[in-house]
């Protein structure tokens, strides 16, 4: 379990996460969602230590963030950012075997291998792990991030928008994918999102932020609704049962 106690960030003069504090269960998809500016990766940014905190406490499996040695930490939480930008040319393969780096620190046993094969079955790599990232499609190449995160081999896996200038089968491809880690590995899937019937549809909880702070959280069926979504977004929303899921008709 990660416990955020009083979390808070300042650029300058501009509060950007005020005084947060929530719980994100293990074994589930937790969606942060909320509009442009409300604090979503700057708050995921200071639970993976990515950034630091002007003041509050993270708590990972009951011991505080700072008590981690990096080693360590590195195998618990995995994290992929918005932007990935390689200067050297790798193959799929190549780079998902870096998401072993904290358990083999370079030299891969039997066991890293595994996990390699493991996250290219999952991702659904196989048939292109010994292409260039260079020659692969945008949807592509985000399934090789996100299998070298699986490589890891982490309890919590942190993605920042991973749908970010995805197509529609990409998107649908990834999510469902994300889903079925969870519900076979029991893996802690923690994403930033903002299409929010992607989240609606393949989320467990759902924590909506606003102005740097949780404006709500619940299950998909207690977030999304019409007046919930309306305050947070400030628009108009009509919810739709569609085979059994709330989607959200804003156009």
């Amino acid at each position: 379990m990660i416990e955020v106690r009083n979390v808070s960030k300042k650029y300058g003069l501009q509060t950007v996460v005020n005084d947060v504090s929530v719980t994100i269960q293990r074994g589930k998809i937790t969606s942060f969602i909320g509009p442009n500016g409300a604090g979503k990766s700057t708050l995921l940014g200071m639970i993976t230590r990515l950034l630091t905190r002007d003041s509050g406490e993270v708590f990972i499996d009951g011991k505080e963030l700072d008590a981690w040695k990096s080693d360590e930490l590195a195998k618990v939480i995995a994290i992929l950012k918005q932007s990935n930008h390689l200067n050297i040319r790798l193959s799929v393969r190549d780079l998902v075997s870096f998401g072993r780096f904290p358990h083999s620190k370079g030299r891969l046993t039997k066991e890293d291998h595994e996990k390699i094969e493991q996250a290219l079955s999952y991702m659904q790599l196989k048939e292109m792990e010994d292409k260039f990232l260079d020659q692969l499609s945008g949807g592509q190449k985000q399934r090789a991030f996100i299998a070298m995160v699986l490589a890891q081999d982490t309890e919590y896996i942190f993605l920042d928008e991973p749908l970010n200038n995805l197509d529609m089968k990409h998107s649908v491809q990834i999510m469902k994918i994300l889903r079925k880690i969870t519900d076979e590995l029991g893996k802690t899937v923690i994403i930033v999102i903002h299409d929010i019937n992607f989240a609606s549809c393949y989320s467990d909880e759902i924590i909506a932020m606003q102005n740097g702070e949780i404006a709500v959280r619940g299950n998909v069926d207690e977030i999304i609704q019409a007046p919930t979504l309306g305050n947070i977004y400030d628009m108009q929303f009509n919810i739709q049962e569609v085979n059994n899921k709330r989607i959200c008709v804003y156009f």
